[in-house]
Order: structure tokens, then C-alpha cells, then sequence
């Protein structure tokens, strides 16, 4: 799981990048005046399910575990995490590296 970190130049700003990730199913996390977490749950790719679930009803049950496997993955490791934030520095005094909107976006539509 990588978190992503946004930047924001003030609190508008930063309110304003949370509304539109709320409207891509981001959920907020936890919040303060200086940021916002925020978290897209993923389940995975529907039709790869359902193609390990028949395979498991007529080939072999091994597949259910593929299918739980994957879904664990997706669930767990490959939700996107954004963290929203006002600083330019982090605790340690090292500069913060921030992504852009179109890789959260891409992370957060993959398939796999």
C-alpha cells in the first residue's frame, strides 16, 4: 500500500481536493486543520471473481483460495491511501515529495 500525498495550499484548497476525491468514493479517515486521510476500499475485479468462482464450482476448489487471495490483496495492499496536507516539509525536516491527481486517479481505477 503507497500512500499518496497531495498538496494544498490552504485549508480552501485543501477542503476542495477532499470533495473531489469524496466524489471519486474516496472516504475520509482522519482529518485536522492541517490534513486530510483518506482512503478508496478496493474489491477487486468483479469478472476475475467471477471467473475463479465458476472454475472453482467446475474444475477444482483451488481456485476458491485464488479468489479469496485476490480479493485480500486488492482489499488490504492495493486500496490507495491520500494524504491531503498543508505542510511542505515532513517531521524528520526532509521536503515532501507529492504526487499528482492522475496518479491517485490511476491507482485507485486499476484492475489489478
Amino acid at each position: 500500500m503507497k500512500l499518496f500525498i497531495l498538496n494544498a495550499d490552504n485549508s480552501n484548497e485543501l477542503t476542495k481536493i477532499a470533495e473531489e476525491l469524496s466524489q471519486k468514493k474516496f472516504k475520509v479517515i482522519d482529518e485536522d486543520e492541517n490534513f486530510i486521510l483518506m482512503r478508496k476500499r478496493r474489491y477487486g475485479n468483479i469478472l476475475i471473481q467471477v471467473i475463479c468462482l465458476l472454475l472453482a464450482l467446475a474444475v477444482s476448489g483451488i481456485f476458491l483460495f485464488i479468489n479469496v487471495g485476490y480479493f485480500t490483496y486488492s482489499y488490504l495492499w492495493a486500496s490507495p491511501h491520500v494524504l491531503i496536507t498543508t505542510e511542505k516539509v515532513g517531521e524528520n525536516g526532509e521536503k515532501l515529495e507529492f504526487d499528482s491527481m492522475d496518479e491517485v486517479l490511476k491507482k485507485a481505477n486499476a484492475i489489478l
